[in-house]
């Protein structure tokens, strides 16, 4: 976790709403704003991951709550923002970052997987957004989304249905800010390759060969995206809204610079 940046206590009475925080990036953002003094939630399909990432959260002293949940759901995600407003733990920072993507050439994506993917990722945050908003507007207080996306500068070969997907996140994110502006600060966060448990289903080859191309020659960890929505989320954020924050050790600058990997997907 990133050390001494931030204040002790400096989301003390907050509630933070975290998808897919059971692991690798929601779990590293749980922890930072859990450990800055919020209340975390966090919701996930996967009910046994959940459990145990409580557990760790839970010995760094972080009021934790777990929530069983499919985004792509509408009727689910109405009646866990009911369930938290029934105990008083309607939640004043939102960060969507449940998603996922499966590694193919445009042409053998199929119908089914095109959608699954877009179902997922940007039908996902638009339900968990507009439920959030509705009951952040009409209580009249104030509060933060922040949608993890990806850093899609000079294309995804390979992640079509990601791309557009994750484009389709990154547009509705400057339309709500824009839209919720005096109640709501809107922004995303884009990261590039982050060293998770995720990256074991990928080609490493293709993962090593993206590394050979950015000007920081490593991979991010994900406390260094925590530490972006950390700061996204505090005082400090204030006047920050439709905004794409890119984390990526700067692959949107390295669209350019030739890869051994280049004329795969040609």
């Amino acid at each position: 976790m990133i050390g001494q940046v931030f204040a002790p206590n400096l989301f003390d009475g907050r509630v933070a709403l975290i998808t897919g925080g059971g692991s690798g990036i929601g779990f590293a953002i749980a922890k930072q704003l859990g450990v800055l003094g919020a209340s975390v939630i966090i919701a996930s399909r996967n009910a046994e991951r959940l459990g145990k990432a409580a557990q760790r959260l839970k010995s760094r002293n972080v009021n934790v709550n777990v929530q069983s949940l499919d985004i792509r759901d509408e009727r689910q995600v109405a009646a866990a923002f009911d369930n938290f407003s029934s105990q008083g733990r309607v939640p004043d920072i939102l960060v969507n970052n449940a998603g996922g993507q499966f590694e193919a050439d445009a042409l053998r994506i199929s119908a089914n997987g095109f959608r699954a993917v877009v179902d997922l990722n940007l039908t996902g945050t638009w339900h968990m957004s507009q439920a959030f908003a509705a009951r952040r507007i009409a209580s009249g207080g104030r509060g933060r989304i922040i949608n993890i996306v990806l850093s899609i500068a000079g294309g995804l070969p390979g992640y079509a249905h990601s791309a557009a997907a994750r484009a389709g996140v990154i547009s509705l994110t400057e339309t709500l800010a824009a839209e919720w502006a005096p109640h709501i600060t809107v922004n995303a966060v884009a990261p590039g390759t982050i060293r998770t448990s995720a990256l074991a289903q990928y080609d490493i080859s293709h993962l090593e060969a993206g590394i050979e191309v950015l000007p920081i020659r490593r991979m991010g960890e994900p406390d260094e995206v925590a530490a972006a929505v950390a700061y996204l989320a505090s005082p400090a954020g204030d006047y920050i809204t439709g905004t794409t924050l890119l984390i990526d050790g700067g692959k949107h600058l390295a669209r350019g610079r030739p890869s051994k990997e280049q004329d795969r997907w040609t």
